[in-house]
């Protein structure tokens, strides 16, 4: 099992916009292979990124993901908040899973 951290830094001014984004979300990766699970976290410090943090079942499953008109069709959206929005770009983590809750 992975797990894929998207950090992505947001302005305060639009945090409410950004998480409804994700409250409103297609839902398209939910139906993928391999598929485990999708938190969107939100930063407690100020200056610190939202983690959008997803899991699946091996990196192949995310990669196909990645690649899949699913991932066009749910991403179309999410260049409708301003540029300026964003105050840096985001960072992709893959780590594997080596230890959870049985």
């Amino acid at each position: 099992m992975i797990s894929v951290a998207n950090r992505i830094h947001v302005k305060g001014e639009y945090h409410d916009i950004f998480e409804q984004r994700f409250r409103d979300r297609a839902g398209l990766v939910d139906g993928m292979p391999g598929f485990i699970a999708n938190h969107v976290l939100r930063p407690t410090r100020d200056g610190d990124p939202f983690v959008v943090l997803t899991f699946w079942e091996s990196h192949e499953a995310f990669e196909a993901w990645t690649t899949s008109d699913a991932f066009r069709q749910g991403h179309a959206r999410s260049g409708t908040l301003p540029k300026d929005a964003f105050s840096g770009p985001n960072v992709l983590e893959i780590h594997e899973v080596v230890a959870r809750p049985t």
